[in-house]
């Protein structure tokens, strides 16, 4: 068999899968409109429906049935209609649509007792203004426990031009920093965090990295100072993300991952603030404060309320995302200990999100391409260098956002990698000023891979990377 066959075999499966999940899910919700739970009927078409939904989870790692507009997507992949599923689609459509769902995302580890708690809802008539605030207010309590969702203005298509795709990064990077705003706030109040909300915002940025990778990253570059914080927490979770998925972890394996980077500085919210934004070094014993941040991760994640199991891999994020391979950084350990992959992506991320940014103690950032070169190159750094590697072939050589001088001495601003592993030093730019440091009105963007065909060389290199802050240019207004 050849690749081609296999490919076609295998979307045809998931187009063959995809109709039955609709049919069956369309099969019990209607059942159960019109006979109790404890019909036969009913207890036959649900437990048909979670065996397949079940076995998808299970198989995958997770699905998502997502609706936009009049189309289905399982997963990435856009369901075909055909006369014999139109009635079926648009019935399924029409309920989830009433109720502002966008999409309905089914974990392994689904119990059959979520389906006619999630249909009791479902059959409902929508109240108030917002039918999905009303939807999530009803699932709370209920044993929905593996099963989540979007509203329908979380949920984008995956056919998207470059411009558009940017508008939807934007708007997810927005609101997933708002989200992290509100849940570590509250956590350091001590109220109840919406765990639910959290996931949701994960599952979007998850999306966003297996849709259009280039624009999500280059939302990284929208670094806010005042809200450091929450910005590094979710720019965190999207490097790692970045990474796991080139890594070829599956939607699941990603969410856990996801969930885990956002959270991985929970402990901090239990440090006096004036100790994180110290403008100066630390002392010892604001130094020994500080490095409790990673057990006071672990211990709030055990507390947390709202996740269907204790979440352990999350713990272990934070708990481990600054110890080192070779028995370094902190928490100290007694004995040797086997830091897991997940921690390893997140210490990665967190390190070049920190190096790169402005804090308050740290002004000056490093440029991009001399941070990775040290992670990768410095064994003292106590990186994994294949994961720095995997970074790097994301981020190009030169990430989104360096300030580059060009061979011509003009200024540009790096918008997208390379993903051409052999040229990642040669990313696209936007050229904002000439050779005199002037800008340029109408800044325009060049391939630096491109060649010239006039002369046979290549149309520009860069010769060296420069401080934004020099300038006072804000890079993310290029990219972003």
């Amino acid at each position: 068999m050849t690749n081609a066959d296999s490919d076609r075999g295998e979307k045809l499966r998931t187009q063959d899968e995809g109709r039955r999940f609709l049919a069956g899910f369309y099969a019990a919700l209607r059942a159960l409109k019109f006979y109790p739970v404890e019909n036969e009927t009913v207890q036959h078409a649900i437990a048909d429906f979670h065996g397949l939904a079940s076995e998808m989870a299970s198989r995958e790692g997770s699905v998502e049935l997502r609706v936009v507009g009049e189309f289905f997507f399982l997963n990435e992949t856009r369901l075909r209609l055909d006369l014999n599923t139109y009635a079926t689609f648009g019935n399924v459509a029409k309920v989830l649509h009433d109720h502002g769902i966008g999409s309905l995302w089914v974990m392994s580890g689904v119990t059959k007792e979520e389906w006619p708690a999630l249909f009791s809802i479902l059959l409902r008539k929508p109240a108030g203004q917002d039918p999905y605030q009303g939807f999530l207010q009803a699932i709370d309590g209920t044993p929905i426990l593996h099963l989540d969702f979007k509203g329908e203005s979380e949920v984008e298509s995956p056919e998207q031009d470059d411009e558009e795709a940017l508008a939807v990064a934007k708007r997810t990077y927005v609101r997933t920093v708002k989200v992290a705003k509100e849940v570590l706030t509250d956590v350091r109040l001590g109220k109840a965090v919406n765990v639910r909300k959290v996931k949701r915002a994960v599952q979007t940025i998850v999306d966003q990295v297996l849709s259009n990778e280039p624009s999500i990253i280059a939302m990284t570059t929208m670094r806010d100072f005042d809200e450091y914080t929450f910005t590094h927490s979710v720019n965190v979770c999207i490097f790692s993300l970045v990474i796991g998925q080139r890594l070829g972890m599956n939607k699941m394996q990603l969410y856990e991952l996801g969930l885990g980077a956002l959270f991985h500085d929970l402990g901090k919210m239990t440090i006096d603030p004036d100790i994180i934004n110290k403008p100066k070094g630390l002392t010892d014993e604001e130094w020994a404060i500080m490095k409790e941040h990673p057990t006071e991760g672990l211990l709030g994640l055990f507390d947390l309320k709202g996740f269907p199991d204790v979440p352990y891999r999350q713990m272990l994020m934070a708990y481990e995302h600054h110890m080192r391979a070779d028995g370094s950084g902190y928490p100290g350990t007694k004995r040797p200990r086997q830091i897991g992959l997940f921690s390893k992506i997140v210490s990665v991320a967190d390190a070049f999100d920190a190096a790169t940014s402005v804090r308050s103690y740290q002004y000056e950032p490093w440029p991009a391409d001399e941070v990775l070169q040290e992670m990768r190159d410095s064994p003292r750094r106590g990186f994994d260098p294949l994961l720095v590697k995997t970074l790097i072939n994301a981020t190009g050589v030169f990430p989104v956002g360096t300030l580059v001088i060009l061979d011509s001495l003009e200024m540009a601003v790096v918008s997208q990698a390379n993903r051409d592993p052999m040229h990642v030093h040669q990313p696209k730019v936007v050229v904002i000023s000439d050779s005199m440091g002037v800008p340029r009105p109408s800044p325009y963007t060049i391939d630096l891979s491109e060649v010239d065909e006039s002369t046979g060389q290549l149309r520009a290199s860069i010769i060296k990377t420069t401080d934004p802050q020099k300038y006072g240019i804000k890079v993310s207004e290029y990219v972003t």
